[in-house]
């Protein structure tokens, strides 16, 4: 009986780790877009 919840967990796990891969995106970040540079840019060479 130990033996079949066991399997039953691990096909469960399995199953969740695929949906979570293959699933839709739940990312929740702001779209920034393309930033521009602000700063000053180095003239010296390096070697």
């Amino acid at each position: 009986m130990d033996i079949v919840k066991s399997f039953q967990n691990l096909i469960s796990s399995i199953a969740e780790g695929v949906s979570r891969i293959f699933g839709a995106s739940d990312d929740d970040y702001p779209k920034t877009g393309v930033q521009p540079f602000e700063g000053k840019a180095n003239r010296r060479k390096h070697k």
